[in-house]
């Protein structure tokens, strides 16, 4: 009995040392992961610890990394164990074809494959980089570029009694809803365009680089285009918010001057487009590509090699999902037959006198600053 208790223990210890020389010739590296992933049925990218009701991307990433022997299993219970830092936190609904996030793991053979190979098909590691020790990926990120994919009738002007399938969007009116996009650009207040933001908060101000909309084309008999946005970075649901306004102004429910209006300090009603549409294209490091990409060390953080890849993507999981969702569920069409509740001419101050009818009253919810934030 004695020598197979032995027997027993020197057979754990042996198993114990193999899996710590596997460690020591798999050493832990600060790498990038390139992911793409379809977001329906998400609570969005960020994970919640402690709530597994609502379930996110990086419950089922962290999943695929303990199990695919990257990282140990005590680093899923606590991510900062592994220096673990997404670049963007996309909402409940939003997908990516180009989310990057920053991690320490151990660089095991045929990585990528293994990870994968314990991901749901509709989330994907396309590639992977070295970084420096320092690296964060949502610090180090200089900009980042957005899409919003939607059915072209959804500008079509409020008097006009359309066919949501028939609809086509005619030049003048894309010229005039890139005119009113091209508005955006530049710095602005935005605190009108998430929740929870005063009008004087400095971090309310974002820098727009660019947004405009695109070519519509049909998918399914139905016409879609795709807006791009990119912008030094992003509130919760600024990009929502923004398509939201140019809507209601190009459908007829707001004057092009509440654009103006909402960049001040009053408060304005501003409506949010659905999440489905929203997509993270692709995030930017122009300044750690200047500084280290070319070091001879480390490769600058250009993902050329994985565009195919990453089109692929879109058009197998991201593309259908949005568009077979649209016809079922008709969420942009639901959405828009909300925008004549939304008082568009008040500001939220008269809103709140003539509700009621109490200067008090006014003068006490008037600095209340919260905004429609309910998701």
């Amino acid at each position: 009995e004695e020598n197979g208790h032995q027997n027993k223990r020197l057979k754990s210890d042996a198993d114990e040392e193999d899996a710590e020389d596997q460690n020591k010739k798999s050493p832990k590296r600060k790498i990038v992961l390139l992911m793409a992933y379809s977001g329906k049925g998400y609570h969005g990218m960020q994970r919640n610890v402690g709530s597994s009701q609502f379930k996110t991307i990086e419950d089922d990433l962290v999943s695929a990394l303990v199990q695919s022997g990257c990282i140990p299993e005590n680093h899923g219970e606590d991510m900062k164990k592994m220096s673990f830092q997404r670049c963007a936190r996309t909402d409940k609904g939003v997908s990516a074809a180009g989310q990057i996030v920053s991690l320490k793991v151990r660089l095991i053979d045929n990585i990528l494959e293994k990870i994968n190979n314990h991901l749901p098909s509709h989330i994907r590691i396309l590639g992977l980089k070295r970084v420096t020790g320092g690296f964060n990926s949502k610090n180090k990120c200089d900009a980042r570029t957005y899409s919003y994919m939607l059915p072209t009738f959804a500008f079509a002007h409020k008097d006009h009694d359309v066919q949501e399938e028939l609809y086509r969007l005619d030049r003048e009116t894309l010229e005039r809803v890139n005119k009113l996009l091209a508005c955006y650009k530049g710095t602005h207040n935005f605190h009108n365009f998430t929740s929870q933001k005063g009008p004087r908060d400095p971090s309310a101000k974002r820098y727009i680089m660019e947004m405009y909309c695109g070519e519509p084309f049909v998918r399914e008999n139905m016409e879609f285009a795709v807006i791009q946005v990119k912008g030094q970075s992003f509130m919760m649901h600024q990009i929502r918010k923004m398509i939201g306004l140019v809507i209601a102004i190009v459908k007829g429910y707001a004057a092009e001057s509440i654009m103006e209006r909402s960049w001040g300090e009053e408060k304005v009603d501003v409506p949010k487009a659905p999440g489905l549409g929203l997509v993270l294209e692709k995030v930017h490091f122009e300044k750690y590509n200047r500084r280290f990409g070319n070091d001879g060390l480390h490769e600058p953080l250009e993902w050329t090699e994985e565009e195919e890849k990453i089109a692929v993507f879109k058009e197998q999981y991201i593309y259908p999902t949005i568009i077979n969702t649209e016809r079922e569920e008709k969420s942009m069409a639901n959405w828009l037959n909300t925008l004549p509740i939304h008082d568009f001419n008040s500001s939220a101050v008269e809103m709140q006198t003539n509700n009621k009818n109490s200067k008090k009253s006014s003068d006490l919810e008037g600095s209340d600053g919260c905004g429609d934030d309910s998701d």
